[in-house]
């Protein structure tokens, strides 16, 4: 019997690329060579007919090469061949107005394209049963294959840093600005035990540049983004309720942006943790005990993957997380009025943010025993589901079905 033969065109080689593209498919090549064979092509070849000819199966994250405009035509063309188009989707077309890119989604019509490319490929596959419900909309072949987690990668099985304080963390990008406004106040009601805990904002990030326009003549100039202008510099503020809660040489070190490490004689209750690449970001999960996952409640959000939970499972970190879309799916909320019950995480309702973010923070910092058994239970939730060997056998299988 001859292999399958698939061709995979990543959107990029940041996040989306690897855990929605490059890791499933290098797994897929691994695990089931037997029956594939897997090419990874980041700058496909658009014009020649031969190149497509040789796959029975193409998958593409949104689009076809960063083609959005003829992207349409490119995939009917490779349907008309007799090949499988395969369009993978992890978050919603249309960003919330917060959105950083939002802006730049509506006047290039990039959300319209995304749809038109959905209803033309063949079949869809996604992160979530939710996104699988709204995707339908426009596509009726829309299969669920989760993010998942190669266990053997080494940013998973980074050894926990000891600490005498309890840890809470956040790591992300620069488009949450809206979900971190959750916590703000959180940390001035944590005040009085500011020396039992610490706080570790990952994936501080001052890169980028400005646009300014000349209001007279309306000439546009761009230049680099200062520190303090950026977005991480105002997470950096909900962090430490605007620089109250550290002293001032310690501020004064953070204003300075440096990437040179803070020295210290005792433990300190803030700590800026620099942006990593792709493949050793999870390392940063080493640093806290806690996982912060707060997002606001609205479309974009909701459809979007549990990946913060699986990770923090996968490093057997307890989290805190909103009540919201993607945390809905595997957590359960581990207390009743006031006392701990079999649940795997703590969840806080949008209608009481800034109270329970603070009281199930206190409440962990009071029992820290309780946060390690969290981790346990979570990660007995997601250790076989979001396994991405798993993951990859029933993509082999639902491959295989397509291409009969």
């Amino acid at each position: 019997m001859s292999k399958i033969k698939v061709l995979v065109l990543p959107s990029d080689k940041t996040g989306v690329g690897k855990f929605r593209s490059v890791d499933p498919h290098v797994m897929l090549q691994n695990n089931h060579s037997d029956e594939f064979h897997v090419d990874i092509d980041y700058e496909p070849k658009i014009n020649d007919l031969n190149y497509w000819k040789q796959y029975d199966i193409v998958h593409f994250h949104r689009t076809i090469a960063h083609e959005y405009d003829n992207s349409v035509n490119l995939i009917k063309k490779l349907n008309s061949l007799g090949i499988v188009t395969i369009m993978d989707l992890d978050d919603y077309w249309l960003p919330t107005k917060e959105h950083p890119v939002h802006q730049m989604v509506i006047q290039t019509n990039l959300h319209k394209k995304i749809i038109e490319n959905l209803k033309v490929a063949q079949h869809i596959t996604t992160t979530t049963s939710v996104f699988a419900t709204e995707i339908s909309k426009y596509n009726k072949s829309v299969f669920v294959l989760p993010n998942a987690i190669n266990p053997k990668e080494s940013q998973f099985n980074a050894k926990t840093e000891p600490s005498d304080r309890l840890r809470f963390g956040w790591l992300g990008g620069s488009s949450h600005l809206h979900d971190l406004k959750l916590l703000d106040g959180t940390m001035n009601k944590l005040t009085p035990l500011k020396d039992k805990f610490s706080m570790y904002l990952c994936g501080f990030d001052i890169r980028g540049t400005v646009t300014e326009i000349n209001q007279q003549t309306g000439e546009q100039k761009q230049r680099q983004i200062k520190p303090e202008e950026t977005v991480w510099a105002r997470y950096e503020e909900i962090f430490t309720d605007n620089y109250k809660l550290v002293d001032e040489n310690h501020k004064d070190y953070l204003m300075k942006f440096t990437e040179e490490e803070y020295k210290s004689n005792t433990s300190t209750f803030y700590n800026r943790v620099w942006t990593k690449p792709v493949t050793s970001y999870a390392n940063n999960y080493k640093w806290f005990d806690v996982s912060l996952a707060p997002i606001k409640n609205h479309v974009f959000n909701r459809v979007k993957s549990q990946l913060k939970v699986i990770e923090a499972g996968f490093y057997k970190k307890a989290i805190i997380a909103s009540n919201v879309g993607p945390y809905t799916i595997d957590l359960k909320h581990a207390l009743n009025k006031g006392e701990f019950t079999d649940g795997n995480a703590l969840l806080v309702d949008e209608a009481r943010n800034h109270s329970d973010w603070s009281k199930y923070m206190k409440k962990l910092i009071d029992n820290p025993n309780f946060a390690y058994d969290l981790g346990q239970k979570l990660y007995e939730t997601v250790k076989d589901t979001y396994d991405l060997n798993v993951v990859t056998k029933n993509r082999a299988e639902l491959y295989k079905s397509l291409v009969k």
